[in-house]
């Protein structure tokens, strides 16, 4: 069975607070904290002790499970790796199974980018901490590596069950022109994590309403991940439009749009 929880980036502008709350009254169980800088930084090593701990507490109050943790960083970014080495560590700290990041930068500008072969090099420096933590690194479809081919390359020169891939649904489409019910395929023996995000609209254009409200053929990828016996966990991401969500019952709703859509998909939450 997969997990199904929601990527707290949902709320994005918001606070961690109302996110947990929102997403623990749509009926959801699991939750996937965002640690992305420049963008939502729901939580982040530079908090202090006492506050990330006061989150901690509220998580388990509601019930919640926090089962990944979004801390996009550039990792073809030498500088950029001692920060995301803190968000490993943070994810740990919350008890997280998947650290999410995308190669280059989620939100900001990328300050450097390198060949694969020192992309993996770097990716490699980071497995210690991942094997210490036992922590999975996924990385996001996303920018200049948004397809399966791409990613999927890239994993198999890492070689290690510590490095995976997150494939984003919608980003395929937005960054790589690609539908994900083509691209799935390619890359799917190596799919530990996905973030089930739909997509409106013009391929480039930012839209990403909750689920069934776009044009993402799910049931095509749920039968391909059936298929394929692949049970990695789902955490939902509502984006919406460039001009952001009219108000935090606007989210609340679209979170629990999605968890109806997935229910009436036959999925337990």
């Amino acid at each position: 069975m997969h997990r199904i929880g929601v990527n707290t980036n949902c709320y994005h502008g918001y606070s961690i607070e109302d996110a947990l709350e929102g997403i623990h009254r749509s009926g959801f169980q699991y939750v996937e904290l965002t640690a992305t800088k420049g963008w939502t930084e729901h939580v982040f090593p530079t908090m202090s002790f006492e506050y990330l701990e006061s989150i901690k507490m509220k998580i388990k109050e509601l019930n919640l499970i926090p089962f990944a943790m979004s801390g996009h960083c550039n990792l073809m970014d030498s500088k950029r790796l001692k920060d995301f080495i803190l968000n490993i560590k943070l994810a740990a700290f919350f008890g997280c199974e998947f650290i999410v990041s995308s190669v280059g930068e989620a939100h900001l500008e990328d300050a450097e980018q390198v060949t694969d072969e020192r992309l993996v090099n770097h990716l490699n420096s980071l497995l210690p901490f991942l094997i210490y933590y036992d922590i999975k690194l996924v990385l996001e479809t996303h920018g200049d590596h948004s397809t399966g081919v791409i990613l999927d390359h890239i994993i198999g020169l890492v070689e290690s069950p510590y490095v995976k891939i997150n494939y984003d649904t919608a980003n395929v489409i937005f960054y790589g022109d690609k539908m994900p019910e083509e691209d799935i395929d390619s890359c799917m023996q190596n799919i530990a994590y996905m973030h089930l995000k739909d997509k409106d609209g013009e391929n480039k254009e930012w839209n990403f309403p909750a689920l069934g409200k776009g044009y993402i053929n799910f049931p095509s990828i749920f039968k391909k991940l059936e298929q394929a016996g692949n049970q990695c966990p789902f955490s939902i991401e509502i984006e919406f439009t460039s001009a952001g969500p009219k108000d935090l019952v606007e989210i609340n709703q679209a979170v629990k749009e999605s968890y109806d859509y997935l229910v009436k998909m036959g999925y337990k939450i």
